[in-house]
């Protein structure tokens, strides 16, 4: 039933609301309220979401939690707001874009640290430009489940607290329905920020932000000496290097890495056309859109050094010279790879880098891409494998002479390692590389069904993975080959 919201009230959440970014002033956002969406009903929620921002559990089941997180009701102490923003987009310089569908209530404080929570989906902003300010449930469902999916893998991101739906209508490359996703993440500052500021000049502006995100998340860039803005960029680049890690040893595709995309927290933020890889593919292109493959899977980590670049010379107004923002961002080039090769030592059980390793990874790589192996299935059956019986890794390759010989060096160089026990080997392994990933038709069938007003599979599939390295009994098929028609979908920048 539609329930017309009284938008002179006001709901009292009990949360102690803070709006630090609304008081960096009117520069660098406008203040906007939701706009109301008919008959929402719910689709999903993160308890695990709610106990971060200190909501109660059941509270979120409400009929006052649906109004407010569909923007249907104004919640007590938020400052509703969009913030601007600029950035580059596929390599080229798009110049203002800004919040053009999600609106930021404010932020909560909570025992691990501030978080804001963002409305995508909750209408016109001054920024939507050509758009209309709203999400698809589609969308939405791919972003709900794939915060909570990273988050449960260990890898830094925004989360999710809920996603809503309504009837009103959405025109994409069809009619679809409206939906609304709440995201919670400390903060959604992003590259383009800074890009804003100082491409157009506005350098007191970029200080003034430049010292907000230094103050609060990065204090230590006052403390080491020398230039904090050039000290700024350089943790950045380091949190960069090591989510990039984590995604490409994940075989996680972004799709759009934008620098209006990238998290000045390095934060893997704005779900749009992603995808963990199926058959192991490097130069995959999971984003329909990205007709040229610049952020195909293998570019990534280049990519964001080049989205890394561009924050540096939006940071320049603030150092001393050039070279000065060069220095920050060298330390890429070393930390990105030696992040990689650790965690695929993780992933073949080995505990420490040693000489060698990375010819062995790549050897192993070349080997799965010939044979368009299953990335998340060879990792799982190979952490198997270290205790059992290894047909059934080599029944993934047609090299079979080729796969052997590896097995071989991967035996003798785990065995090689001091104090080697095959069972604890094998537990780690299992911690590593997970049994259940997002994969486009698992996303797919939940929406489906969701579309039909069944949210049974997708409760399914989100409570697989929240527990990604589990054996969950009556969910092997969530961990198995994807279906033919798993290839024909197509993802694209259409949300």
């Amino acid at each position: 039933m539609n329930r017309p919201a009284d938008m002179t009230a006001s709901l009292d959440l009990g949360l102690p609301w803070n709006n630090r970014f609304a008081g960096l002033g009117e520069a660098f956002h406008s203040l906007r309220s939701p706009t109301p969406l008919p008959s929402p009903h719910w689709v999903g929620t993160s308890p695990a979401v709610a106990d971060l921002i200190g909501l109660d559990r059941a509270w979120l089941s409400s009929p006052a939690a649906l109004d407010a997180f569909t923007g249907n009701l104004p919640i007590a102490g938020t400052q509703p707001l969009a913030s601007v923003y600029s950035g580059h987009q596929f390599g080229h310089w798009a110049g203002q874009l800004g919040d053009g569908r999600a609106i930021l209530l404010g932020e909560v404080d909570t025992p691990l640290g501030p978080q804001e929570v963002q409305l995508k989906g909750a209408g016109l902003t001054p920024y939507s430009r050509m758009g209309d300010g709203r999400a698809v449930l589609r969308s939405s469902i791919r972003e709900f489940l794939c915060s909570e999916a990273m988050h449960a893998l260990g890898i830094p991101t925004s989360r999710a607290l809920c996603v809503i739906g309504s009837p009103a209508p959405v025109r994409r490359e069809e009619i679809e329905t409206a939906a609304v996703v709440t995201r919670v993440a400390p903060s959604f500052i992003r590259f383009g920020h800074f890009e804003h500021f100082s491409h157009t000049g506005q350098h007191d502006h970029l200080r003034t932000l430049a010292d907000f995100v230094i103050d609060r998340f990065y204090p230590v860039c006052r403390e080491v000496g020398g230039n904090p803005y050039a000290a700024l960029l350089e943790a950045v680049s380091e949190r960069t290097a090591e989510m990039v890690a984590q995604w490409q040893a994940v075989g996680f595709c972004h799709g759009v890495m934008n620098t209006d995309n990238m998290s000045i927290l390095g934060l893997t933020i704005d779900y749009g056309p992603f995808q963990f890889l199926d058959a192991f593919n490097p130069g995959h292109v999971c984003n329909h859109s990205d007709t040229g493959g610049r952020y195909a899977y293998n570019r990534q980590p280049n990519i964001a050094y080049w989205n890394l670049f561009a924050l540096a010379q939006a940071l320049l107004p603030l150092m001393d010279d050039q070279q000065q923002a060069m220095d920050a961002l060298e330390p890429y080039k070393a930390l990105m790879p030696a992040a990689l090769q650790r965690r695929m030592n993780a992933k073949l059980g080995l505990t420490e880098v040693q000489e060698g390793d990375a010819a062995l990874t790549e050897e192993l790589m070349k080997l799965m891409a010939q044979d368009a192996v299953d990335f998340t299935i060879f990792w799982r059956r190979l952490s198997h494998a270290v205790i059992g019986n290894l047909e059934p890794v080599r029944d993934l390759f047609l090299q079979r002479d080729a796969i052997d010989t590896w097995i071989e060096r991967w035996r003798a160089r785990l065995e090689d390692q001091p104090g080697f026990d095959a069972a604890t080997t094998h537990a780690q392994m299992l911690r590593t590389n997970p049994q259940v990933v997002l994969r486009n038709h698992l996303g797919e069938l939940a929406i489906q069904r969701a579309k039909a007003g069944d949210f049974s599979e997708l409760a399914r599939l989100q409570n697989a993975l929240e527990h990604p390295y589990e054996e969950l009994p009556g969910q092997e098929d969530l961990a198995g080959f994807p279906p033919a028609w798993a290839g024909q979908i197509e993802i694209s920048c259409s949300s």
